[in-house]
């Protein structure tokens, strides 16, 4: 389990394709201090580290989380977001994310406003159940507050610091980005699901008298 608060910004130093994408990655967090095996979220896609040598680790990449994750599209120079495996006992400073990216979005727009940068991304129909106003999302593994949510599409605002220690800020429009919803959002819409008997089918517009009839938020 991760938090989404980003630890450090590595740069990709090598990319080695094969049935296993290996990625080579350096790191100010001191990767000498990384165990083998450890997990470690890369752009918010969980990865395990496989190999150390000074201040670099080794990541492989399963050909499903290429199909899943912006990872395909990784080459050497590129920077990406980096955070180790929460410890229990850490403080919980974002929301919890299990680092196991739902689907690929893009960015359709992004201005200033005061001190911050909006950015709105496309809501792809298959997560939209999981998106409230207020509610939580990882976006290449940064937790981030949904502000708005429209029909197809969410925006979030990057406070400077999340500007200044994550990549979000440089993306461009059109640019491709992981989405993890919020791992309590997909629980209420798998429970209501269940209530339905509409097992393995999208839970679809949720209201609040449904999530309350499924015992949420009553005393």
């Amino acid at each position: 389990m991760f938090t989404g608060l980003i630890q450090d910004i590595g740069r990709v130093e090598r990319v080695i394709p094969g049935g296993m994408t290996d990625l080579w990655i350096r790191t100010a967090l001191g990767a000498s201090g990384f165990a083998l095996g450890e997990s470690i979220a890369v752009d918010g896609a969980c990865l395990t580290v496989v190999e150390l040598s000074g201040d670099t680790f080794r990541v492989q990449v399963a050909p499903e989380s290429l199909r899943r994750t912006t990872l395909d599209g990784v080459r050497p120079g590129d920077r990406v977001n980096l955070e180790r495996a929460l410890a229990l006992g850490d403080r919980l400073g974002g929301h919890l994310v299990s680092g196991h990216v739902d689907q690929v979005s893009s960015v359709l727009e992004t201005y200033p406003e005061g001190g911050s940068w909006v950015m709105v991304f496309g809501l792809p129909e298959s997560l939209a159940p999981y998106f409230i106003e207020k509610g939580s999302v990882a976006i290449d593994g940064i937790s981030l507050t949904v502000n708005s949510v429209g029909a197809d599409r969410f925006g979030v605002q990057l406070i400077p610091e999340t500007q200044e220690r994550t990549t979000l800020r440089a993306k461009a429009v059109g640019a491709r980005v992981n989405l993890e919803a919020d791992p309590i959002g997909k629980y209420v819409a798998r429970l209501f699901s269940l209530q339905r008997g509409q097992v393995g089918v999208s839970p679809g517009g949720l209201t609040e008298a449904a999530v309350r009839a499924a015992g949420f938020g009553t005393p």
